[in-house]
């Protein structure tokens, strides 16, 4: 399958990887740190059919359990853990970030959550697998290899105007003593700015939250916004994170960035705008190792 990547000045920080039929993304900074597992799946690899083939990991999409939890049962092959190590969000495009425990494992796919309106969580429990939810949204990866510590969130537009990576940096500090210069990220693949088009009702909600959004900042190399005409614009969530990051002390050259858009790739990744609505879900998932490598 030809895969559709983006062209970038730095080179790519990001890794396709195949075991048997599972087709994966790994980010080799994220594994340099010596102290994570960690992948995003693509629809590669899995046993569900129709829109949804095949690796599905929705249970809410009409999809029968037993194919999800399969495909869930092959992620967790590659980690080394199974169902009831996994510990899923609760996505409702929020800037809500919930610590983890062990207390927690399982829930989401064997036990039911006890939380609601979760789109981030963190974690200082090794074994413990985070896991979020994607089909154009934001992944967003954080590992503190001083600390020992991780974090996980879900970045729509809505959770990049409320700056969720900026509110899990700042949980990790609290809870962990994370400091943002220790801390390793990465942005996942979502849509991407040539893309995700806009009205402008959410290009005043970013202009408002970054005003500089209409133009380079920094090291940008991009604006946020690029107006189409017509009410319309481009929105770039993939800079628009970076700035995020960068704004809550992680360095430059401690981010990753996606080269890979769902919506140019709608063979290779599930899109919500490609599929127009039918599609499985992505899952990023981040553990700390219990055996430090």
């Amino acid at each position: 399958m030809q895969i559709n990547r983006k062209v970038f000045k730095t080179e790519n920080v990001m890794q396709i990887n195949q075991t048997g039929e599972l087709v994966y993304l790994t980010f080799p900074a994220l594994e340099k740190t010596g102290i994570v597992k960690h992948l995003f799946s693509t629809r590669l690899g899995g046993v569900s059919e129709g829109h949804l083939g095949s690796m599905n990991l929705s249970y809410i999409r009409g999809d029968r359990k037993e194919n999800v939890d399969e495909n869930f049962r092959r992620i967790g092959e590659i980690l080394g853990k199974d169902a009831a190590d996994f510990v899923c969000t609760d996505q409702t495009h929020t800037a809500n970030v919930r610590t983890i425990t062990s207390a927690d494992r399982g829930k989401g796919i064997v036990r039911e959550r006890d939380y609601k309106d979760v789109d981030g969580m963190i974690t200082n429990e090794p074994g413990i697998v985070l896991s979020a939810f994607f089909a154009d949204c934001v992944p967003l990866f954080f590992v503190d290899p001083v600390r020992n510590a991780i974090g996980l969130s879900h970045s729509g537009w809505k959770g990049t105007v409320g700056k969720i990576g900026r509110v899990t940096v700042e949980a990790m500090g609290k809870q962990f003593g994370s400091r943002p210069e220790d801390l390793v990220a990465a942005i996942g693949p979502s849509i991407c700015g040539d893309c995700y088009e806009v009205g402008e009702d959410v290009a005043e909600q970013f202009r408002a939250a970054f005003p500089d959004s209409g133009k380079p900042g920094g090291e940008a190399e991009r604006p946020l916004l690029t107006e189409k005409g017509s009410g319309k614009y481009l929105l770039d969530l993939w800079e628009a994170n970076r700035r995020v990051l960068g704004e809550a002390g992680i360095l430059p050259e401690h981010i990753s960035i996606t080269d890979l858009c769902t919506c140019c790739n709608p063979g290779f990744l599930f899109s919500h705008r490609a599929s127009q609505g039918k599609r499985g879900n992505l899952g990023a998932f981040l553990m700390l190792r219990e055996t430090v490598i």
